[in-house]
């Protein structure tokens, strides 16, 4: 195999576009209803090392029928538009404006346009009212009013200066004194605290530490810093309330410090209402986690998403509804511990900004679902969940995930796509409220390419020896996913793929790693151990106090199933990829089965759980993970440090006779750098084949364009020489 060839087809599958929001805009023209869907795209260039964007539009035509609306055209979309320098985006209410916050040389601009052009343009760095503006899903917004005369916006609060008035005067004293130069330059240094250190909300996040609520008022150019928030509380995920003289807003508490953020739905926080006058009130208790605020369209009800705190970073969610007028909060759907009887596993995925039906009785939502991402509703009156993914349609037995990216006046817009089909987008109306039927899915465009090789999904169940005596009867699944056609004269080489987390899923969707190495002969099978999400709470539980065990034998008794059911697959070529958690498993498996494994290959891995411990941004899960609880005075104990040590692949390292790739992040704030070092020194101190990759640019994720590339030809390569 040569380099050449690898990077060829890692360009194909990693250039491949990928949408990652809609709008919808509606429009009378005499008896024609013409319906705008504009989507936004995200695309890997290799050229720029760089990942582009660009909108595209769609017009639809829609006719009434006695049981709604019915799509009657779909016309080609017009070009791609790049979106150069956008960090936000939104579209007015009544879709006649557009506002856009945009990076341009190093300021920020938020501009506004109509149908004429650019009606507006502010210079936000200039006004000096904050710093940079947070454009991330865990704190970004931008939201217009209702008037849609002011929008609102999440910045990260002015870095203030030392207190001048009680620092000027020693300044001064001194200054009287005639002091060297170089004192003054020290005295000016204390001044302004460079050195002192700020917190911040730790991977993928670190340049964020105190955000505050920004309003715009579009008609006099003014820019205000909202007034009243709590001292403790990190303010985010900000939208209007009704009237537009108060705002609702998540507040994460960063008190006594702050824990990672990023895929962590454990973190304390609460729903708060902010009056433009300062007056501040807590709609929620103090002791859980929420999330995703959405209003309803006739500005009654707000839902949102409640998790504990603490505990497993990653979880099943309740999704509780405010009624606004008598301020009382209900379950409109609670945890689910087992997969229920229609199938319904739990909501583990954030809302979108927009997921309510038109008569703001019904509540859509995309989460996964043992080894899918399926699209669902619920309806508040009876609380009963409907899949919309299901169904007799050839796009329900298509596709394996389902991404809802918006529901406006019943048109919901999805991105759909399955491990040989790249992302593409679907659109249907929503059927009235009572009536039990099928949405009626039109595709808005094909994929630009889709590839011939057959997945199938496995369900799995642990042998009577590995049940948890805890959560016994615990399911758990795999998605294998072979090349197309027969191998000539040979078997095909399985590479073994775990996620990470370990509490998140491979669903059965495009994912370029596993395309690219499918098309280059390979088979994959992603594996969701018992802790994934989509199986319920009880699955994720079952993990706790029990990782570097149960989930090792769970990956290796899927893999012993896909061989058994599978005789196409070589059982003497078998390497394990994986990241993170699934880079701790990875070098577990090679350890804990020396002899099964030929090669192995983990990005960012968890080696030492013990030394990772005072290195991790998430320091809570080092304990949790090992069946201890966490409270923020918590001390290291020899019995802590020994249960972690014992659980981590690092015991085991003698045993590795696999060669072992190491991909590393410089910059990754998760899990150390230093965890991978380690265990590269321990392989070669004992003489085993390893290579160790060092991107010092990078995090945790291994994101950059560049990086990414880098790690699928390594990867490949080192599976070839050694498979």
């Amino acid at each position: 195999m040569e380099a050449k060839q690898v990077t060829r087809v890692y360009g194909e599958v990693s250039s491949l576009p990928t949408p990652f929001s809609a709008e919808v805009r509606e429009q009378e023209e005499g008896d024609i209803h013409l319906i705008s869907v504009t989507a936004g795209w995200s695309q890997t260039d290799l050229v720029r090392a760089s990942k582009l964007t660009y909108s595209q539009e769609w017009t639809l035509i829609s006719s009434p029928q006695d049981h709604g609306h019915h799509i009657t055209t779909v016309f080609p979309p017009g070009p791609c538009l790049p979106l150069s320098g956008e960090l936000l985006s939104k579209l007015s209410p009544s879709g006649n404006l557009r506002a856009v916050v945009r990076d341009k040389g190093g300021d920020l601009l938020l501009e506004i346009w109509d149908r004429h052009g650019l009606s507006k343009c502010l210079n936000l760095s200039a006004l000096n009212k904050h710093g940079s503006v947070y454009d991330d899903v865990q704190f970004g917004v931008l939201s217009w009013s209702l008037c849609e005369s002011k929008l609102l916006y999440v910045a990260e609060k002015m870095k203030n200066t030392s207190d001048r008035s009680t620092f000027g005067k020693v300044n001064n004293a001194y200054t009287s004194t005639n002091t060297s130069k170089s004192f003054h330059l020290i005295l000016h240094m204390y001044e302004k605290d460079n050195n002192v250190y700020a917190e911040d909300w730790g991977e993928a996040l670190t340049n964020k530490s105190t955000p505050v609520i920004c309003v715009v008022n579009l008609h006099c150019g003014s820019v205000d810093v909202l007034q009243g928030v709590p001292a403790d509380i990190s303010p985010g995920q900000a939208c209007w309330a009704p009237g537009g003289q108060s705002v609702f807003f998540i507040g994460w508490y960063h008190e006594p410090f702050r824990l990672g953020l990023k895929f962590c739905s454990n973190r304390r926080s609460a729903l708060f209402q902010l009056h433009t006058a300062g007056q501040c009130e807590r709609l929620t208790g103090d002791d859980q986690s929420v999330s995703c605020p959405r209003l309803s369209p006739d500005g009654t009800t707000l839902v949102y998403l409640q998790g504990k705190v603490f505990g497993p970073h990653h979880q099943c969610l309740s999704l509780q509804q405010l009624d606004l007028k008598n301020r009382e909060s209900s379950t409109l759907l609670d945890v689910v511990n087992r997969p229920l009887s229609d199938g319904f596993t739990g909501l583990y995925e954030a809302l979108p900004s927009s997921c309510w039906s038109a008569d703001g009785q019904r509540v859509l939502f995309t989460s996964a679902c043992q080894n899918r991402k399926d699209l669902f509703m619920v309806d508040r009156g009876s609380k009963k969940v409907f899949c919309l993914s299901s169904g007799s349609s050839n796009a329900t037995k298509i596709y394996g995930s389902w991404k809802l990216l918006t529901i406006q006046k019943d048109l919901i817009v999805v991105c759909c796509s399955a491990p040989n089909t790249p992302p593409t987008m679907l659109v249907g109306f929503l059927p009235p409220a009572g009536e039990v039927k099928d949405v009626t899915w039109y595709p808005l465009q094909e994929p630009k390419l889709t590839f011939t090789f057959p997945w199938t999904v496995l369900d799995l169940a642990p042998p009577p020896e590995e049940e948890n005596p805890d959560y016994p009867g615990l399911k758990f699944g795999a998605v294998l996913v072979n090349p197309s056609g027969p191998r000539r004269g040979s078997l095909t080489p399985l590479v073994v793929f775990i996620h990470g987390g370990p509490h998140s899923q491979f669903a059965a969707e495009w994912n370029s790693t596993t395309a690219g190495l499918v098309s280059l002969g390979f088979a994959v099978l992603m594996v969701n151990y018992r802790g994934s999400t989509g199986f319920g709470q009880h699955s994720i539980l079952s993990l706790i106090g029990r990782i570097g065990s149960q989930d090792v034998k769970d990956v290796q008794r899927a893999v012993l199933v896909a061989l058994q059911s599978d005789s196409s697959l070589d059982t003497k070529r078998v390497a394990v990829i994986g990241g993170s958690h699934g880079g701790f498993l990875s070098c577990h498996l090679v350890a804990q089965y020396p002899e099964f494994y030929r090669a192995c290959a983990a990005r960012n891995p968890v080696v030492n759980a013990a030394t990772l411990l005072g290195t991790s941004d998430i320091v809570d899960w080092r304990y949790t993970c090992v069946g201890l609880k966490y409270s923020y005075d918590q001390r290291p104990t020899a019995e802590a440090l020994a249960a972690m040590l014992e659980r981590s692949p690092i015991v085991h390292a003698e045993k590795i006779k696999a060669p072992v790739l190491l991909m590393l992040g410089g910059k990754d704030r998760r899990v150390s750098p230093y965890q991978g070092l380690e265990l590269y020194k321990v392989l070669k101190s004992q003489a085993s084949p390893v290579r160790l990759l060092w991107f010092a640019e990078d995090g945790h994720s291994l994101s950059r364009v560049d990086t990414q590339a880098q790690c699928f030809l390594n990867t490949v390569m080192w599976l070839f020489l050694h498979l």
